[in-house]
C-alpha cells in the first residue's frame, strides 16, 4: 500500500488491548461498518483503487528501484482477488507480508506497521472485504521487475530482518504510553495508519528505520521522496515539522485537507481523501495528541519569527531581490505580498514547514505539476494551483524558490538551477507543460 503521510483511523467502540472500537459481538452488518471503518483507517483504498477500475480491484502502480510492481486486486473475487484467503492467510498477508502461495510481498505493502493490528480489527477488515466489497474479475498489469530481480524467496530474508512478528508488535504497544488517548493515537499512527511508511527515512535496504515511537527520534523525522514529493517530518520541530501547529489544527488537517497552518498536496491529499476524513473526532484528536507528544528530532530546535520586512518592500515596488519579480507576477495573488496566503485556502508561504525544509522536492514538484487542494465532506470546494513547467524556466523556478525560502522570516537556503533541473518531472515536456502522472 501506499506510502502516504498518511491517514489512520479506528471503529466505533473500544474493544480489548487497545485495538479499534468494535460494535457488540454478533451482528454481521457491524462487523461490515466496523471492517469499512479500519480500511479507511488504514487507507486500502489509495493503493488498491484508481480511477476507471473497480474499488479495490488493484493495478495501482509503485516505482521500485528495482523496477514497477502494481497492487493487487483485494476484492473477493475467488480467481483474481483474495476470495479464495482463509482468514488466518488473509491475517497472515496484512500482518506478516506473506500472500496465499506462501511468497513474500515487497516492502512497498506497509505490513511492518500493520503487524500492530489488532486481532479484533483484522477480523472486521476480512468480513468487511468478504461480505462489503462487491467482487471484480479484473487482473492487474503484471510486474516490470527483470529476473533476478523478480525472484521473492530472499524477501523472506528481508522480513526476517526488518519486520517485527505480531506478537512482538503488539506486546510493545501497551508498555509505552501512560495516557490512553495517546496510547489510541500511538497505536492508530504506528499501526493501521502506516504514517511512517511516508514520514520516516529508510534505509539502502529499504526498511524504516524507526517503525514506532519508542525506537527514537527518526521516527516520523521526514520521509524519502516519494513520487517527486517529500514527506515532512511530524514531530515537534518548530521549523520544518508541526511544532506551531496546534491540535485542533492537526484535526481539521485531517479532516478537511487544510487547516490555517497549512494545506494538503501529493499523496497526503488521497490519505485525507481515502480516510482521515471519515474518522471520528475523538479518534483525531487522539492522533492529533499522539503526534503533539513527539518531541524534535534535534535539540536545541530553533523558533521561527515572522518578519514584515519582504512583504513592505514588495509593497513599495521593490522587487530588486532575486526572483521578487517572478514571485509578484506568479504567486502574490494567491500567496500574498506578505507570504500569509488565504488560510485554509491558499497557504501561507511565511513559516510553512515545506518551505524551511532543506529537502525542496516538494516545492520544484509543485511548480512543474501543480497541485490540487481535493474536496472533502467538510470542506466540499477544490482549489488548484497551476503547473509553471510550460510557462517559468528551471532558472526562474529557482529564482522564485530562493527569495520564498529567504522571505518573512524564512531563512532556508537558496535553490540552484542544477537542482530544479535535477528534481523535474522525469520526461517533463516543457513545450506543453505535460508531467508524467504519478
Amino acid at each position: 500500500m501506499k506510502i502516504s503521510p498518511s491517514a489512520i483511523g479506528l471503529v466505533l467502540v473500544l474493544l480489548v488491548c487497545g485495538s479499534a472500537r468494535a460494535a457488540e459481538p454478533g451482528g454481521a452488518p457491524d462487523l461490515v461498518r466496523q471492517g469499512e471503518y479500519v480500511a479507511r483507517a488504514a487507507d486500502c483504498s489509495a493503493c488498491h483503487s484508481m480511477h476507471g477500475r473497480p474499488p479495490f480491484a488493484g493495478g495501482v502502480p509503485f516505482n521500485l528501484p528495482i523496477g514497477r510492481i502494481y497492487s493487487p486486486n483485494i476484492t473477493p473475487d475467488a480467481e483474481h482477488g483474495i476470495g479464495a484467503y482463509s482468514e488466518q492467510q488473509f491475517s497472515r498477508a496484512i500482518r506478516e507480508g506473506v500472500r496465499r502461495d506462501g511468497s513474500s510481498m515487497y516492502p512497498a505493502m506497509p505490513f511492518p506497521s500493520y503487524a500492530r493490528m489488532t486481532d479484533a480489527d483484522i477480523h472486521a477488515l476480512y468480513v468487511y472485504f468478504r461480505q462489503g466489497v462487491k467482487p471484480s474479475a479484473v487482473k492487474p498489469p503484471a510486474s516490470t521487475i527483470k529476473w533476478p530481480l523478480s525472484m521473492r524467496w530472499p524477501l523472506f530474508f528481508w522480513r526476517m530482518s526488518f519486520s517485527p512478528s505480531p506478537k512482538a508488535a503488539q506486546a510493545t504497544m501497551l508498555r509505552f504510553f501512560s495516557d490512553p488517548q495517546i496510547e489510541r493515537g500511538a497505536y492508530l499512527v504506528e499501526g493501521p495508519g502506516h504514517c511512517g511508511a511516508c514520514h520516516t527515512p529508510r534505509a539502502l535496504t529499504l526498511q524504516e528505520k524507526a517503525l514506532t515511537a519508542q525506537d527514537g527520534p527518526l521516527y516520523l523525522s521526514g520521509g524519502n521522496a516519494v513520487d517527486g514529493w517529500h514527506p515532512p517530518s511530524l514531530r515537534q520541530e518548530n521549523h520544518i515539522g508541526l511544532g506551531r501547529w496546534s491540535e485542533e489544527d492537526i484535526v481539521d488537517f485531517l479532516r478537511a485537507a487544510r487547516a490555517p497552518t497549512g494545506s494538503a498536496f501529493g499523496g497526503m491529499g488521497d490519505a485525507v481523501v481515502h480516510g482521515t476524513q471519515y474518522l471520528n473526532d475523538t479518534d483525531l484528536h487522539a492522533i492529533a495528541r499522539y503526534l503533539k507528544s513527539l518531541p524534535p528530532r534535534r535539540m536545541p530546535d530553533p523558533v521561527w519569527t515572522y518578519n514584515p520586512a519582504t512583504g513592505e518592500a514588495l509593497r513599495r515596488g521593490d522587487v530588486s531581490a532575486r526572483g521578487a519579480r517572478v514571485y509578484v507576477d506568479h504567486c502574490s495573488a494567491c500567496h500574498r505580498s506578505d507570504g500569509r496566503g488565504y488560510p485554509s485556502v491558499f497557504p501561507a508561504l511565511a513559516g510553512n514547514p515545506v518551505v524551511l525544509d532543506d529537502k525542496v522536492d516538494s516545492l520544484v514538484s509543485i511548480l512543474f505539476k501543480g497541485a490540487v487542494l481535493p474536496a472533502t465532506g467538510t470542506a466540499p470546494s477544490a482549489f488548484a494551483m497551476p503547473a509553471f513547467g510550460h510557462i517559468l524556466s528551471p532558472e526562474q523556478m529557482a529564482d522564485v524558490l530562493t527569495f520564498i525560502r529567504a522571505s518573512w522570516g524564512n531563512d532556508a537556503a537558496a535553490v540552484d538551477v542544477t537542482t530544479t533541473k535535477r528534481l523535474m518531472p522525469k520526461d517533463y515536456n516543457v513545450t506543453s507543460g505535460e508531467a508524467p502522472l504519478n
